[in-house]
């Protein structure tokens, strides 16, 4: 038996921007807008009504079929969307109709394996992805398993704190991979994106210093305008892996690297610039990319190279944390939901600085 909104607001159609078919096509007309049925949330699940929904590059990977993961088709993407519950199954007691939350892109895991007893849950064996495997947040009206969508404060501005829903996520957990420690210094590379303007406040917040990498006058005016002790342009520079190291106090390059590239070469260069011990993190998943590091550097500098993924639901109230207390902004644009395609355009071509963000109801 379903809690449902008692004022009758909940419409049986909605507007949804709907990829139908992976590849072949341009980017600009890669999403339908168009009339889909109102989902009906099951006994653990909730329905949450979208108000707005940040655009991440994973989108972009899954319109365009890039990954070798099965993807749902026909595709409602999204998977950073922040609303209000209007339905509520009967199993589930910790959310109720009105509640502010976020849909992120684990929407739903088994809860009995190995790694969800752990809370591993990112690493199910059976997860349920947003955007990816079910239907995600490019819509007005969304679902999510209970147990995984993000509780929201009351009063939170929802298109401020969408972002957060993914990138802050993704970025604060991998930070906390690293194992770096306050003082020391991170190179965010992909610091002028929408995943890295987030990370350099994270970094900031956690006592760090940050080396931002990317591309532009623009990317490095608001690099330095969130936090960045440093700003290397890749477009400019004769030798990043030296400017890097440089811009360390003692020349010995940082701690640890955050890769958010959206290319491979980054991660080749990555191991070139961190200093012996350290840790480079992968996040950003460029298509058919390999990583690739001299075995004889890697053993005798003893360097670290992990993955990360997303953030558990401990790790998600820990980053709405830092931004319900005002240290986390991400800067973001407001545009119509039947404007996707136009991002997508401008994000297959480099060209976005922070994120975008679409309103459900345009």
């Amino acid at each position: 038996m379903l809690t449902m909104a008692t004022n009758g607001t909940i419409p049986k159609e909605q507007w949804a921007m709907v990829v139908e078919k992976t590849g072949g096509r341009t980017v600009d007309a890669a999403c339908v807008y168009k009339q889909i049925p109102v989902p009906v949330p099951g006994p653990d699940e909730v329905l949450i009504n979208i108000k707005y929904s940040g655009v991440c590059h994973t989108d972009l990977h899954a319109m365009m079929g890039d990954w070798p993961l099965p993807v749902k088709m026909p595709l409602v993407g999204g998977h950073e969307g922040a609303g209000v519950v209007v339905a509520v199954g009967e199993l589930v007691k910790d959310l109720k109709v009105g509640d502010l939350a976020g849909i992120k892109w684990l929407n739903g895991s088994c809860m009995a394996c190995g790694f969800c007893r752990q809370a591993d849950e990112p690493l199910c064996g059976e997860p349920r992805l947003s955007g990816y495997t079910v239907d995600g947040t490019f819509q007005q009206y969304a679902i999510g398993k209970a147990a995984h969508v993000a509780r929201i404060p009351q009063g939170t501005d929802l298109k401020a704190v969408a972002p957060v829903l993914c990138a802050g996520i993704t970025v604060y957990k991998g930070i906390k991979e690293s194992g770096i420690r306050a003082g020391q210094y991170i190179a965010i590379v992909g610091a002028g994106g929408g995943l890295g303007s987030l990370a350099l406040q994270y970094a900031k917040a956690m006592g760090l210093q940050a080396i931002a990498i990317d591309g532009g006058e623009e990317k490095g005016a608001t690099c330095k305008t969130l936090g960045a002790a440093a700003y290397v342009d890749f477009m400019t520079s004769k030798d990043l892996v030296a400017e890097v190291k440089a811009a360390t106090p003692d020349g010995l390059g940082p701690h640890a690297v955050l890769l958010l590239a959206v290319n491979e070469k980054p991660f080749q260069q990555a191991t070139e610039y961190v200093r012996s011990r350290g840790t480079v993190v992968c996040i950003g998943l460029p298509a058919n990319a390999y990583l690739k590091a001299g075995v004889f550097d890697f053993v005798t500098r003893m360097i670290t190279i992990k993955g990360s993924y997303v953030g558990n639901r401990q790790d998600t109230a820990e980053a709405l944390e830092f931004y319900s207390k005002g240290l986390i902004q991400a800067p973001f644009q407001v545009v119509g939901l039947s404007q996707l395609n136009e991002v997508y355009q401008k994000m297959h071509g480099g060209q976005i600085v922070g994120r975008y963000v679409v309103d459900t109801s345009c």
